[in-house]
């Protein structure tokens, strides 16, 4: 009977920690938009904030973490992981000088995922009929949004933030099977600190920087909280999670994203906004279903599945 609780309280930590990571991920393209749409920082000062407090946060973690004896605090992350994690701060925030949250989240989301499907194809999986056909849904669905139309997105911003996507996707592919993705990733925020300062220098110099007290705010907090200690959340959350749960979990977050958008940035639900958003979050759905289904019969691949998010 003592069994019973326990197993219950486990869940409820379980589910707590897992919508609390979803919901500070799709903060992070709400802070990043009310910060930029509005002028109020430009993405240099804004990337370079958001990563120095990523890194302090995220050691601060690491050091509770190690006192509580949970883990080591060895130095870690590799040059490679922060190069690929700051491509995507830097695209991230300049694509969202130009796009609205809700289309953003959906963009880099579907690039993220299309990136690591892609790259296990390219290393030999051979997926399903289901899995093709979820795939050429979800391409269907962010070249809908892409093109035509008055409503369509800005292509530098749309281009831009597919870029971020990719960039994550490949920060996660190089992160896949770490021993403490917590460690890691403090160790590639702070190598990615002096990438930021260069390219906020370079920045000032051409246009000069431009930062209110509430833009830098927005970048605190989008550094500190929603990505640190958000990431950490997740990471807690992750040893829990199937990896093709963990990945169809994070069918979340562009949903969560395009409404808190409605809400707090004003930004409406066009139809194709709507439609695309169902192409692209429907074919990833199945794609992971068709995944799933694959594992579950003797794997020619047993790491499929996406094991990180932004």
């Amino acid at each position: 009977m003592t069994h019973q609780p326990a197993a219950a309280a486990r869940t409820l930590r379980l589910v707590a920690l897992t919508a609390a990571a979803l919901v500070g991920f799709a903060a992070n393209s709400i802070l990043c938009r009310l910060a930029l749409g509005t002028h109020q920082i430009d993405a240099a000062s804004f990337t370079t904030v958001r990563v120095v407090a990523g890194a302090l946060a995220l050691f601060a973690l690491v050091r509770l973490a190690a006192r509580r004896g949970a883990m080591r605090p060895a130095r870690s992350g590799t040059w490679r992981g922060a190069a690929a994690l700051f491509a995507y701060a830097i695209a991230f925030s300049l694509a969202y000088l130009r796009i609205g949250a809700g289309v953003g989240s959906l963009v880099a989301f579907g690039a993220v995922q299309l990136t690591m499907i892609g790259w296990g194809i390219w290393r030999g999986e051979r997926p399903r009929a289901v899995e093709w056909l979820g795939i050429a849904v979800a391409f269907a669905g962010m070249v809908a949004l892409a093109t035509r139309g008055a409503t369509a997105v800005d292509p530098l911003g749309g281009a831009l933030m597919l870029c971020a996507g990719i960039a994550w996707g490949i920060y996660s592919l190089l992160g896949r099977g770490s021993a403490n993705p917590l460690v890691e990733t403090a160790g590639n925020f702070l190598r990615a600190v002096p990438m930021a300062l260069v390219v906020s220098v370079v920045a000032a110099m051409v246009a000069g920087p431009q930062a209110t007290r509430e833009g830098l705010l927005l970048a605190v907090v989008s550094g500190a909280l929603t990505s640190g200690v958000g990431y950490s959340l997740w990471y807690a959350a992750l040893p829990h999670l199937p990896a093709t749960r963990a990945a169809a979990l994070q069918l979340v977050t562009p949903v969560l994203t395009a409404f808190a958008a409605v809400w707090f940035l004003g930004e409406s639900l066009t139809p194709r906004l709507l439609g695309s958003a169902a192409a692209v979050l429907g074919g990833l759905a199945l794609a992971l279903v068709g995944r799933q289904a694959q594992a579950v019969a003797p794997a020619r691949n047993p790491k499929g599945g996406a094991a990180y998010s932004k």
